[in-house]
């Protein structure tokens, strides 16, 4: 699309804000109160179905005022995402009191992420068997109760607690430590081969039944195939805002229960080098046709754990929803760096 005026950019850019603010259609009369637009009326007028030609604004039939289409958000959008990180720009974020795991940070993410914005936020966690093995902790909780702590190479940590009939030996919990570390370590959580790799023919029947006991451990890992969703804010999208009809509430709904789609839209912000914008008609998942999706990935130096995401109406603030994911994203980023 061609290049807007400075003046078009800024009137464009004056509806969107105002049209996301109130929900109505933009009058001119509204844009020549205003002390950033720097021209007469019947110059805002000759620019707004200017701007409306090209189409960039809609003129709803029932309303002298205009409303950004879902081109006139792209264009905005794109000019956004061209503007360098303002890193500054939301300090909302802080996991420094989080456990060391990375479910509980990504809660408390998208607990942030929803508050600061009012619209819907999603975060994912990759999937079990798309990590590897990568530190395997054997404890003592009580004499006779024993913890197992999986830690993967994505900052997953999975816990699994026996309980058995007697108190179990100090030190045959440490051997078990290592063995385990040294069998399975580095393996994939999905593969087959994990659970025939906890036997070796040349164990003591008395270690062979202990690790038969921990087996439950990895295979409950085993099984886990589906990317983890976490979910924030679906009360403040329906509720908060009144722009969605009740025929896209239920679409939402009913595509926040199946999650499939929802998913594979997020998996393609993994291979994205910034914010991964969709608007209105862009989505191709028909729950999210009357919303728009900001998107970006977290993770470790070099690889992508997963995404987090704010999910609202087309007319969100977008400058907002960027910076946020942002700033969430970086913070993600650096605690999963540092933990795991």
């Amino acid at each position: 699309m061609a290049m807007l005026t400075p003046r078009q950019e800024i009137i464009l850019r004056k509806v969107a804000e105002s049209y996301a603010a109130t929900g109505q259609p933009v009058a001119s009369k509204t844009l020549a109160a205003d002390p950033s637009v720097d021209c007469g009326p019947s110059t805002i007028r000759y620019e707004l179905s200017a701007l409306e030609a090209r189409g960039l604004l809609a003129h709803p039939h029932t309303s002298a005022g205009r409303t950004p289409t879902d081109a006139g958000q792209r264009y905005l959008v794109d000019r956004l995402l061209a503007v360098p990180e303002q890193r500054g720009a939301v300090a909302a974020f802080d996991l420094t009191h989080v456990r060391r795991e990375l479910d509980d940070a990504l809660r408390v993410t998208t607990e942030t992420l929803s508050e600061i914005s009012n619209l819907l936020a999603v975060a994912t966690a990759p999937a079990l068997d798309s990590a590897t093995i990568r530190h395997i902790e054997v404890l003592t909780l009580q004499p006779a109760v024993v913890m197992v702590v999986i830690i993967t190479s994505s900052g997953g940590v999975s816990k699994y607690v026996g309980a058995f009939e007697s108190a179990i030996d100090s030190g045959l919990i440490a051997w078990a430590g290592e063995y385990l570390n040294e069998r399975v370590g580095g393996l994939p959580l999905g593969a087959r081969m994990l659970l025939g790799r906890l036997a070796d023919p040349e164990l003591s029947s008395r270690e062979r039944a202990f690790i038969d006991r921990l087996a439950p451990a990895f295979t409950e890992l085993a099984g886990g195939g589906e990317d983890v969703l976490y979910v924030d804010g679906t009360s403040r999208l329906l509720g908060g805002h009144g722009f969605l009809a009740p025929a896209e509430a239920g679409q939402l709904l009913a595509l926040l229960e199946q999650r499939v789609a929802l998913l594979q839209l997020l998996r393609r912000a993994l291979g994205q080098p910034g914010v991964f914008v969709r608007i209105g008609a862009e989505n191709d998942v028909p729950g999210l046709r009357s919303l728009s999706v900001v998107a970006t990935g977290y993770g470790l130096a070099g690889r992508k754990l997963g995404t987090i995401s704010l999910i609202g109406p087309v007319q969100m603030d977008y400058a907002a929803a960027i910076d946020i994911v942002r700033a969430g994203a970086r913070e993600l980023s650096r605690f999963a760096q540092e933990v795991y």
